[in-house]
């Protein structure tokens, strides 16, 4: 039987009779696009966050176009990036026509290396994006001071995060803006694409949620060239089902990772840690290993899906040539993208499943040894 890296029909069955009803409610409302649904969704999830504002958008990647463009990203400027994400980290920059800056990850959490954020800032840096990456929050205080100092806007790519505290504030709540992907992978998942800002600056939530709805202020008024990124009704009334699960959901989670932890304690691999200043939401479980592709390929034998995030490195991404970063050294990233390799993860796992896995693995081990 296989397990599969993701199960989303098994969360929808958990939950249907609530999802059901939720559907077929936005159904008969009739009020599809930026509805109560999406009022209440929004005035939630900001208040889970920690956060005054929160606008849904039609993408996580929409939500880190529109966060940079409210802040006024635009040609000429740079934002820095960690070449250890995913490609939707950095399109946005490029798309309001400014220049990402690729900086490497720390070797031990994967998350932004602080001093090389530090190293990258010059007169034409706009802003940092920080990465929550895997489900765990990047180290935001020193780069909090960073962006003080230089005046610089922090953003949040809260994307894999949703849940996940730094020190006792929740991700969302920690930058200028902060995006979220409700992708129907994520921890907090709708039926299809989504994303969201959340801030406390009125001002730029104001113009977010003009951006997203082709610049306007009243039906036929558009005050700035906006574009069309709202997030569906639907999609909102699905969303604040799903919100209500999502602390279980994460604790969860946290309990299969811990199970990992023990399965795997004997493998060889080089297991995920919780950084000091985290409570982890495990969007994903990475292990690594120099044998990865042997590893990876004894599961797809046993019928075990697995994930790789992200095998090959943003700095040579045929897409992103124009950087011309493809022949600077980050190392640390270079590290995880040849031996990183995701396992199954979500709330709904077995602890015979987790328990397989630890077997395959150790299979694998005895064989290398």
């Amino acid at each position: 039987m296989t397990l599969p890296f993701v199960d989303l029909e098994r969360q929808y069955s958990s939950i249907k009779a609530e999802i059901d009803e939720a559907l077929i409610d936005s159904a008969a409302s009739t009020q599809y696009i930026l509805g109560d649904e999406l009022t209440r969704f929004e005035q939630e999830f900001a208040a889970y966050c920690g956060t005054r504002y929160c606008v849904g958008v039609g993408s996580g990647t929409a939500a880190i176009q529109l966060a940079l463009e409210a802040l006024g990203v635009g040609p000429g400027d740079e934002v820095i990036v960690p070449a250890n994400t995913f490609i939707g980290s950095v399109l946005p920059a490029l798309r309001l026509g400014a220049s990402p800056v690729l900086v490497d990850c720390e070797e031990a959490t994967a998350t932004v290396d602080v001093d090389r954020v530090a190293a990258a800032i010059g007169p034409r840096t706009k802003a940092v994006i920080a990465v929550h990456l895997y489900g765990q929050p990047a180290d935001v205080d020193p780069l909090l001071e960073l962006c003080a100092t230089h005046d610089l806007a922090l953003v949040e790519d809260a994307c894999q995060a949703h849940g996940a505290r730094y020190k006792d504030r929740r991700a969302g709540s920690l930058g200028t803006l902060a995006a979220f992907s409700f992708y129907p992978a994520k921890n907090l998942g709708a039926l299809g694409d989504g994303g969201a800002v959340t801030t406390d600056d009125e001002e730029l939530a104001t113009r977010i949620r003009r951006l997203r709805d082709f610049g306007r202020t009243d039906k036929y008024v558009h005050e700035i060239e906006g574009t069309n990124e709202r997030l569906d009704t639907i999609q909102a009334a699905v969303l604040r089902v799903k919100l209500r699960h999502l602390d279980r959901w994460n604790e969860l989670r946290r309990g299969h990772a811990e199970a990992y932890g023990r399965a795997l304690a004997s493998s060889g691999l080089t297991l995920p840690i919780t950084a000091p200043w985290a409570e982890h939401v495990w969007h994903l479980y990475v292990v690594r290993s120099a044998q990865r592709d042997q590893i990876r390929a004894t599961l797809a034998e046993y019928d075990i899906e697995t994930g790789l995030h992200y095998p090959l490195p943003l700095p040579v991404q045929p897409a992103l040539e124009r950087l011309g970063q493809a022949g600077e050294r980050f190392p640390a990233t270079e590290r995880w993208a040849s031996e990183l390799l995701s396992l199954p993860m979500f709330p709904e796992l077995e602890p015979y499943e987790i328990a397989q896995v630890g077997e395959v693995v150790a299979e694998c081990a005895r064989a290398a040894a």
